[in-house]
């Protein structure tokens, strides 16, 4: 019957033995044929118990006796089907007394039991009680409106103990995990490096009494399998058996942490052994124990730094407000490593550099470049509130050539020429047309370091921390624009500029709006003497008015004095 449908095993664990219908099924354990006549007729001649269940509990129509006559077929049949209540004699001829009633009991202390006895000790009745049975009733005594009434009672309170039970385990549940996502958080404050973390996460996580195993895994670059990055509890070898992916057209990242990482949301597992379509993963993690798991997407700002993996040996184990404030452990993980990685950045000597060719951008330059030999260099990009500007160089090309390639150019706007050599000039373009691409770069931790045009070609380098997921990075840019090419990546030193003191002050004392005023100020000749562009040009290129300029120029210009002569 649906509303009897939560069973326990032996260790008092729920089980995952389901009950589809509405039939009241009730087990006999009754050797003496007169008195199973007698207890049967009572149950046929009545359709109050159904009644009085149904109505509190999900509308059961029917009542289904089912008689075992020794107390060994009874515990057989309380292991293969679904019983709401056990009406049980004492004495069978396998079994006598008290000790009948601590059998059933050890076999499963969920389903609620009545004692039927011969016996009009009252003294009996109360021992088994005492014992764990629901109620008792005196053979020679029970009326069809006693019997019901005590079915009824007995489901009645069984049904509350388990929601007390339900409530218990899941209000330990929840206190357990405040503890560990306090400690974890402790860790995220104390640790210094990201595998540091990770570790801790995973001992911290593995090391409840509640759960088996965890680990911490990430997508390899340039791949689609994810690997493990960290590690703890009683794993057996599965790390080392199973494979994953995040490419939902393989088997391997149908699983749960492939969908997590593809997905971004969490994926509970609540009984791994009755899941085939997690088949193969599935088949590895039964082998070893695991009964149910959770799959938390480790992700900041549309950053994917993995997936967070716990295991338990019982089914059912995660809950929905469990689930929740693992959710939130990721999201605390996420942060920290965005912060770790950050920090990272800012003092490591090394990054990575991507390099890309792009086909149908700047066609006119491409040809350009093509037909006169000519190279342009885009050296430094700066977001203004509407527009990108780009400043760069070009060689080998007249002024009147070059002007005429931009105007033939979609997608670029103004240009300026800045300083005239006599075999080469710098220039300021305004590119509008580029800006989304840019921003889904920088979103996303990179920055388009420099783009070159040149022997009929365009390309540009976009530069990440070392560590960050190059894989996401390609496939963000390739969604971006569908005629770009992936060509190679490569892992170089900072150049002597990004080493200095300046870089901790771009990166972390200037508001964006503050160091664009800045850069612009310095790439369009600001600074030079004789001035190659006004205060009034540059704001114009930045879509904002000249005393705004002044005011983010002169703040920019103070948080650099005072981090010299500070130091």
């Amino acid at each position: 019957m649906s509303g009897f449908d939560t069973r326990a095993n032996v260790d008092g664990r729920e089980s995952d033995l389901e009950v589809t219908d509405d039939t009241i099924r009730i087990l006999l354990v009754e050797d003496n044929p007169g008195d199973a006549r007698l207890i049967e007729e009572m149950l046929k001649e009545t359709d109050e118990l159904a009644q009085r269940i149904g109505s509190s509990e999900s509308g059961a129509q029917t009542t289904e006796t089912i008689r075992e006559k020794r107390l060994e077929d009874g515990i057989e049949t309380l292991r293969s089907e679904p019983i709401d209540v056990v009406l049980l004699d004492l004495n069978l001829p396998d079994s006598e007394g008290l000790q009948t009633l601590d059998r059933i009991q050890d076999e499963n202390d969920a389903t609620p039991v009545v004692v039927l006895t011969g016996l009009r000790d009252q003294q009996v009745g109360v021992k088994t009680i005492q014992r764990g049975a629901q109620d008792f009733l005196v053979k020679d005594e029970v009326t069809s409106e006693l019997l019901v009434r005590t079915i009824h009672h007995a489901s009645e309170r069984a049904r509350q103990e388990r929601e007390r039970r339900h409530q218990r385990k899941q209000l330990e549940a929840l206190n357990r995990l405040n503890r560990i996502g306090h400690d974890i958080t402790h860790s995220v404050i104390t640790t210094e490096t990201r595998a540091e973390l990770e570790q801790q996460v995973c001992d911290r996580l593995a090391g409840s009494d509640a759960y088996r195993f965890a680990w911490m895994g990430g997508v390899n670059p340039g791949s689609n399998r994810v690997v493990p990055k960290a590690a703890a509890g009683v794993e057996d070898g599965y790390l080392e058996n199973v494979e994953i992916s995040v490419d939902e057209d393989e088997p391997a990242g149908r699983g749960p942490s492939g969908t997590a990482i593809r997905t971004g949301s969490v994926q509970v597992v609540s009984d791994i052994s009755n899941n085939p379509d997690y088949e193969p993963w599935s088949e590895q993690a039964a082998a070893r124990g695991y009964r149910s798991s959770v799959a938390i997407p480790i992700i900041h700002e549309d950053l994917v730094y993995g997936v967070l993996n716990v295991y338990a040996s019982s089914p059912h184990e995660f809950t929905g407000p469990e689930t929740s404030i693992l959710a939130r452990i990721g999201d605390v993980i996420a942060h920290a490593i965005t912060a770790i990685e950050r920090r990272d950045a800012l003092v490591s000597d090394a990054v990575v550099e991507l390099e890309f060719r792009v086909e149908a951008f700047a066609e006119p330059l491409i040809s350009l470049s093509g037909t006169e030999s000519c190279t342009i260099e885009i050296d430094q990009l700066i977001r203004g509130d509407e527009t990108l500007l780009a400043y760069g160089s070009a060689g080998g090309v007249s002024q009147e050539a070059f002007r005429e390639a931009i105007e033939e150019t979609d997608g670029v706007g103004e240009l300026r020429f800045l300083t005239v050599r006599r075999d080469e000039f710098e220039f300021e373009l305004v590119a509008p047309a580029a800006l989304s691409l840019l921003e889904s770069i920088a979103t996303h931790g990179g920055r388009v370091a420099s783009a070159t045009i040149a022997d009929g070609e365009f390309r540009f380098v976009v530069e990440l921390p070392r560590g960050r997921d190059t894989r996401q990075m390609i496939e963000l840019i390739k969604e971006q624009r569908n005629d770009v090419t992936y060509l190679a990546q490569r892992t170089t030193e900072r150049s002597a500029r990004s080493d200095s003191e300046s870089q901790s002050v771009l990166e972390g004392e200037l508001t964006e709006k503050q160091r664009a005023a800045l850069e612009t100020a310095y790439f369009a000749g600001y600074f030079d003497w004789p001035r190659e562009s006004t205060g009034e040009e540059i704001a114009e290129r930045l879509g904002i008015a000249p005393a705004t300029f002044n005011q983010h120029l002169r703040t920019a210009e103070r948080k650099f004095f005072d981090s010299v002569f500070d130091e």
